[in-house]
């Protein structure tokens, strides 16, 4: 790797951690007069907008975490023309701004919408498979965490397949191993409310 391309990929993933900083979800629902970190599940993500906030603001909120790891994702992509294992560092890094956000204290989302953003960019085929996965879990258990969790097992089984057929790159599989298992882990407590019952649920939709 020449000292450009490290420069470069540097470059661009601290712009990346920054994009993937900006906290929409929290900005959104501020906008509507309500405070994410204190309301709900405290979590600063799209289905904690949606609960309070109503479905029109959490598509607002979605849209803007998906394009802050599309975007950056793309520009390593087609701009710097890296290659693809330092594209998956600064989609990598775009997920993590979202997460650890320094303008909030380093704490952040669940990364599901982040992720789908960078993946979109890395290799959209996947993209549809997910976005059935998470609503057909989502609409038989009205909780946003199972929808999460099987779209991201949908993603893993086929991310891993596509691989092992040659139609997805290594680093691309990487990628998709890692936030996969990454978004497991940010519904850790999800995972333990889930196993007692005591999950939150969606009531109503719109």
């Amino acid at each position: 790797m020449s000292a450009t391309t490290i420069v470069l990929t540097l470059g661009l993933m601290a712009l990346a951690y920054l994009a993937g900083s900006v906290p929409f979800s929290y900005l959104v629902a501020r906008a509507n007069g309500v405070d994410l970190q204190r309301v709900g599940s405290g979590n600063v993500g799209g289905a904690n907008v949606w609960r309070n906030c109503g479905f029109k603001p959490f598509v607002v909120a979605v849209v803007g975490d998906v394009l802050k790891g599309m975007l950056p994702t793309l520009t390593a992509m087609h701009v710097a023309h890296l290659p693809p294992g330092e594209v998956m560092l600064v989609g990598m890094a775009a997920i993590l701004g979202h997460t650890f956000s320094i303008f909030l204290d380093f704490k952040g989302g669940k990364a599901v919408a982040t992720s789908t953003g960078v993946l979109l960019a890395l290799f959209p085929p996947l993209i549809p498979f997910g976005l059935v996965a998470w609503l057909a879990a989502f609409l038989i258990t009205r909780t946003s965490s199972v929808g999460s969790l099987t779209a991201a097992a949908v993603e893993l089984i086929l991310g891993t397949t596509f691989y092992l057929l040659g139609w997805l790159p290594l680093a691309y599989a990487v990628f998709i191993w890692l936030t996969g298992a990454f978004i497991v882990y940010l519904h850790r407590t999800n995972i333990r409310r889930l196993r007692a019952g005591t999950e939150n649920r969606f009531n109503r939709l719109f």
